[in-house]
């Protein structure tokens, strides 16, 4: 009997749970702002290859499938 009044006593794997659990929220909320901030991020590094592009003298193209390029001629 005093084997299993150890092992409910026993608080590590409760403890391994929680801090999983707390975890996997953490991780929840970086895939939500990530994914709601993606377009927005986006957005900002493509503007900021576009102004370095046209700053030294080049044509910054953006493509729909994702392969912006900065052209000289």
């Amino acid at each position: 009997m005093s084997v299993f009044s150890k092992f409910v006593k026993n608080e590590n794997g409760a403890t391994a749970i929680e801090y999983g659990l707390i975890a996997m929220l953490v991780a929840l909320a970086i895939i939500i702002s990530l994914t709601s901030l993606g377009g927005t991020i986006n957005s900002f590094y493509s503007d900021n290859a576009q102004t370095m592009c046209e700053g030294v003298g080049g044509t910054f193209t953006l493509s729909a499938d994702g392969t912006d390029s900065c052209s000289f001629s």
